[in-house]
């Protein structure tokens, strides 16, 4: 320093150009860059609705607005983007509505097909009554029957008793697993020669013989039945109708 500005140095009331005294505590520091702000228009995570309405909330907002006289890009393109925008997202929302709406007229359609083409079935089987080339000839497949290897065997344990009624007898008599149904017979000699009564067949292990002379005395037999054929007869039972 000169010697001048040494004699000068502690002179009170001497200040800088910027008019701050020498003696002052602070020295005068540069001045603080501003920070600017940024713009927060971030549109990730938003549904395809609100995009939308963010997007036609800023044209709103710069529609006339003196501070922003030429943006990029145009709000007449920025427009005619939004209405495009708005114009995809309603085809695309009905069409969602639409194909959700076909899908159930289809299904219910399939189901009442499927229905029909049941009932049809049921039809060509009851009036083929059993003929493969018939059946074959409407165009449906034949099931393979399912025959039991051999006869079901001798129906065991028959037993009669008494009805409720005059002239009423109950039969029942032990199942059989291979059996699909029972024949029973009711006679007057135990050698079932003549004069037999067929007892209506059933799939149960019980019959009802009903309509009997009171006080003669009747024997019965039981055979069970399944596709390949009726079993042996069971030993006889006998019981005088009441």
């Amino acid at each position: 320093m000169e010697p001048a500005a040494m004699a000068n140095y502690d002179t009170a009331g001497l200040t800088y150009d910027s008019g701050v005294l020498y003696d002052a505590t602070f020295l005068p520091t540069g001045r603080r860059k501003k920070i600017m702000p940024k713009v927060k228009f971030s549109l990730d995570g938003l549904s395809d609705a609100q995009v939308i309405q963010r997007c036609t909330s800023a044209k709103t907002a710069l529609t006339g607005n003196a501070a922003f006289t030429t943006p990029i890009p145009s709000l007449t393109t920025f427009g005619g983007l939004i209405t495009t925008a708005q114009t995809k997202l309603t085809t695309s929302d009905n069409a969602a509505i639409a194909s959700k709406q076909a899908t159930a007229d289809k299904d219910d359609a399939i189901a009442a097909l499927k229905q029909a083409a049941s009932q049809l079935a049921t039809y060509v089987e009851l009036t083929a009554a059993g003929d493969e080339n018939k059946i074959m000839s409407a165009g449906m497949d034949v099931r393979a029957s399912r025959v039991p290897a051999s006869a079901p065997g001798t129906v065991m344990n028959l037993s009669i008793t008494a009805g409720d009624n005059a002239g009423e007898l109950d039969l029942q008599w032990d199942p059989l697993s291979t059996a699909n149904r029972y024949e029973a017979q009711l006679c007057a000699a135990s050698d079932f020669a003549t004069g037999v009564i067929n007892l209506p067949s059933t799939s149960k292990s019980t019959s009802v013989a009903n309509g009997l002379t009171t006080g003669t005395r009747m024997w019965a037999r039981i055979r069970a039945l399944n596709a390949a054929g009726p079993g042996a007869w069971s030993d006889v039972a006998t019981k005088i109708v009441p």
